[in-house]
């Protein structure tokens, strides 16, 4: 209720809220949807708890603060943010999408793979055209004895399915380009959607270290453009592999969950790290010499 000064007297004159809209049936401690401009339904509004006692309803600090990391989830999701269990702009039950970061980390990591895997093809290409026509043809990152891609592309290694290698980087780079740049648009995929990404990336990853492993070990050469591949496939591999963990879609223990929320970056780190004392011992006398 309000209240106003009468016209002909100085005591307050008692309005009713009728005027007012009354919600009926609304319990104070209840988080209620929010309305969202596309007509879906967002996040529910966190409802305060004790000040300082880091309870509110929806996991935040108690002081209607949420954490970076529930901030992120919020923008990703429709529902949760943990088990893909709202609903998708298209009213899909359990659609995912990304925040921005991710989605660009797809697409460059994608671009750097593709970029590869192109100049290797046409670098193959070339080799089997000067071997047809008697010729010798130097790739231009054959740099010395170590550093060495023609040596890589000519190793029965470099067409283990039958056909040149980078041209099965072509066709997956490009994908993963493509689910990218679709997250960036807002673009939101069912768990399993995001459990064969993970499958794919896996065995991107595997494949790489098995070439690394033949690389150092085996043929005893290295190939600058294959590097990058490995590069971007490990970092590709390593947040694709948080997220689905950080949203529940792989299930992990809560302390797991919470550590890879926060140090997400120290496996792709500690793992490229790994490959370069690898290379740096392998020949160490030719670095050091």
């Amino acid at each position: 209720m309000r209240f106003r000064t009468g016209p002909s007297t100085s005591r307050p004159v008692l309005l009713m809220a009728a005027e007012q809209p009354v919600r009926k049936n609304v319990r104070p401690d209840v988080p209620r949807p929010v309305d969202r401009p596309d007509g879906g339904a967002d996040r529910c509004h966190n409802v305060r708890g004790p000040p300082g006692t880091g309870h509110g309803t929806d996991g935040s600090d108690g002081n209607g603060d949420m954490t970076m990391t529930e901030r992120d989830d919020v923008s990703a999701t429709d529902g949760d943010g943990g088990g893909g269990a709202g609903y998708g702009t298209a009213g899909v039950r359990g659609a995912l999408g990304s925040g921005r970061a991710f989605a660009l980390m797809l697409v460059i990591t994608g671009a750097a793979g593709l970029l590869a895997a192109w100049v290797i093809t046409l670098d193959k290409y070339k080799l089997l055209e000067a071997k047809a026509e008697g010729t010798t043809f130097t790739p231009g990152c054959s740099l010395n004895p170590v550093v060495s891609c023609g040596n890589i592309m000519e190793s029965d290694q470099a067409s283990v399915f039958g056909f040149p290698n980078p041209m099965l980087g072509l066709v997956t780079y490009g994908m993963v380009i493509a689910i990218g740049v679709a997250l960036l648009g807002g673009a939101r995929f069912p768990r399993w959607y995001w459990l064969g990404l993970n499958a794919g990336t896996l065995f991107g990853v595997g494949f790489c270290m098995w070439l690394m492993y033949q690389s150092l070990y085996v043929i005893g050469s290295l190939c600058l453009w294959c590097n990058l591949a490995w590069v971007a496939t490990i970092v590709m591999f390593s947040y694709v592999t948080a997220h689905n963990i950080r949203h529940r879609l792989v299930p992990a223990p809560d302390g797991l969950r919470r550590a890879v929320a926060e140090f997400h970056w120290v496996l792709p780190v500690v793992w490229i790290g790994a490959i370069g004392m690898l290379i740096l011992t392998r020949w160490w006398d030719f670095w050091t010499g």
